[in-house]
């Protein structure tokens, strides 16, 4: 007589101490990714977090069913959807913390998604084709009553610093005077020269969050190109990875005629989701922030804003009253409440 024994499912025994866990899954999880259509297939380096709520009564979760579930939706994504071959990182996150949810038999999933994503583009001058590397953005919150998804990205540029620049400006100004040139004369000049001041390379990031519904219900599609374009057109001025003298001059000058504030860059993200996505609801989400990488200082210079686009509308509009800004885990943790 043959005896089957059943190993005992040891993550659904009582815990010896019954408190509810608000986060428990894996992080770190790297996979390679294939989307596209066949034989045009665009390869992404993606790492993911999973993670649920754990309740008082379970002792733990099922580790090995946040991987299975992230090699069964990248299976599905071989070839994508887009005819393009682009990857949403946001429809990843979300296909994933549906099925996590449910597998695990939570209340909550929640998964982020950061994958590296290579585009080629044309240098401003010499039309010189180079490779840039962006960073594409995908978080998911399911829940049994509703999905909220974040699309982001994350961009590099160039700022110029516009206090030295300005102090620069009026040093030069009185050598000019100094040297003979009248007033006119100095205002002609200092058009036609670019200026000199200080760079930073500069880290752009911005999310947009919605809540989620039919495809047919959404008014705007949030492409994670159009956001890069977005930061980029922030700074003062974009980069690129090879380029030849006739480009470095190019940039350098594009980027000594605009000079930003790492504020300014900020504001003027904001500015552009306002204008670019105005025909999304006032419970959309948004974040942008921006990281430079000093070059006189030894310390990075930050500044960030995030809200919900309903938020936002309200400061445009002059109120003078403290506007409230959600976090983006205020927002997150709205699901389903």
């Amino acid at each position: 007589m043959t005896t089957t024994r059943f190993a005992l499912d040891v993550q659904s025994l009582q815990p010896a101490v019954r408190v509810a866990l608000s986060r428990v899954g894996v992080e770190n999880v790297e996979k390679v990714i294939r989307v596209g259509l066949p034989g045009a297939e665009v390869p992404y380096l993606a790492s993911f977090r999973t993670e649920v709520d754990l309740g008082p009564a379970q002792k733990g979760a099922h580790m090995s069913r946040f991987e299975e579930v992230v090699n069964e939706v990248i299976g599905d994504l071989v070839v994508g959807d887009d005819a393009r071959g682009a990857l949403r990182a946001e429809d990843v996150a979300r296909r994933v913390a549906v099925a996590i949810r449910e597998r695990q038999d939570a209340r909550r999933a929640e998964v982020h998604v950061t994958a590296r994503y290579p585009e080629e583009r044309d240098a401003p001058v010499s039309g010189i084709r180079t490779q840039e590397i962006f960073t594409l953005h995908g978080i998911a919150v399911a829940t049994e009553t509703e999905t909220r998804t974040i699309t982001g990205v994350t961009a590099q540029g160039m700022t110029a610093c516009p206090c030295a620049q300005e102090h620069l400006r009026e040093s030069s100004a009185e050598r000019l005077s100094a040297a003979g040139f009248d007033e006119q004369q100095i205002v002609t000049i200092l058009e036609a020269v670019p200026v000199a001041t200080h760079n930073q390379r500069g880290l752009g990031t911005v999310y947009l969050g919605r809540v989620d519904g039919p495809a047919s219900d959404r008014p705007v599609d949030v492409d994670a190109l159009d956001l890069v374009r977005l930061v980029e057109s922030s700074m003062s001025s974009e980069i690129f990875e090879l380029m030849k003298r006739s480009d470095e001059g190019s940039v350098v000058e594009r980027a000594h005629r605009n000079p930003r504030f790492v504020e300014d860059c900020v504001r003027e993200m904001i500015r552009q989701l306002a204008e670019q996505y105005g025909g999304l609801p006032d419970d959309a989400f948004f974040l942008a922030r921006q990281q430079n990488l000093e070059t006189i200082h030894q310390h990075d210079v930050i500044a960030e804003r995030f809200g919900t686009l309903g938020e936002l509308r309200l400061e445009l509009t002059g109120d003078e009253q403290p506007a409230r800004q959600t976090s983006l885990r205020e927002w997150l943790d709205g699901a389903g409440h």
